[in-house]
């Protein structure tokens, strides 16, 4: 008697339970479940700051290469230099050029062949040494700026290569966060599913408990309870398979 009456107190809830869990296995069928709640680029971390400045500085290395690569580290006050430095040669040949005119008139031999040979030989010397000190002068310029091209390339590429390990290291801590983020979005699309699943096999377990409390008495013909415990039983089955179906 007592079993019967715990079992009457019981059924109530347990068919509620039962008929819940049914309908809900029932209703997941026709949920769909937008993947894009948890996949798609949005979860893919893209290239940090860091990444970026140094392939933008890097598309520019290419003003560092090259034969005119020196020539915007060229000092913009070298053409000055060189023509001040011509300047006062001309200056110090000229006078060389007036003591060969005074020697010349001092020996009888003012404009003469004698002193055209000797200013044309003066004059060719002069020249000569106003080219090369012209030459030696761009010469030392260029080495100059060829020698920063290559200190800036240098520290381009060194300056790259550290911004690159940083922004990667960067990505990776951005990639685990969205990581994170894709599977908490994910857990909850699947919530109703995996809540289904959880509470299902409980319930079956609770009703499964009645047959043997109530071995004692005749069988009676199936009760509304343990038809809905088929259909309980059911839907945890049907929920994994409706799961498996969404990527579970």
């Amino acid at each position: 008697m007592a079993e019967t009456i715990t079992r009457q107190l019981r059924e109530p809830f347990v068919e509620a339970a039962g008929l819940g869990i049914t309908n809900k296995g029932l209703g997941l069928l026709g949920k769909s479940i937008p993947t894009s709640t948890y996949t798609g680029r949005g979860f893919v971390a893209d290239q940090s700051a860091l990444e970026k400045q140094a392939a933008a500085a890097a598309a520019n290395l290419g003003t560092l290469l090259g034969p005119q690569a020196y020539q915007q580290f060229e000092s913009p006050y070298q053409q000055e230099v060189i023509d001040t430095s011509l300047a006062a040669m001309e200056r110090e040949q000229a006078k060389g050029l007036g003591a060969l005119r005074n020697q010349a008139v001092r020996a009888g031999a003012f404009g003469g062949g004698r002193e055209a040979a000797m200013m044309g030989e003066y004059q060719a010397s002069a020249d000569m040494a106003r080219a090369m000190q012209e030459a030696q002068m761009r010469e030392q310029g260029y080495n100059q700026a060829n020698q920063q091209a290559l200190a800036q390339l240098q520290a381009q590429q060194g300056l790259g290569t550290y911004q690159t390990q940083l922004g990667g290291t960067q990505r990776q801590i951005n990639q685990g966060q969205l990581a994170a983020d894709q599977e908490a979005a994910r857990e909850t699309a699947f919530a109703d599913y995996t809540q289904l699943g959880l509470v299902a096999p409980q319930l079956a377990s609770v009703i499964g408990g009645f047959p043997a409390a109530t071995q004692m008495q005749s069988t009676p013909p199936p009760s509304t309870t343990q038809q809905l415990l088929g259909l309980g039983i059911g839907a945890t089955g049907l929920a994994g398979a409706v799961g498996s179906l969404f990527g579970k």
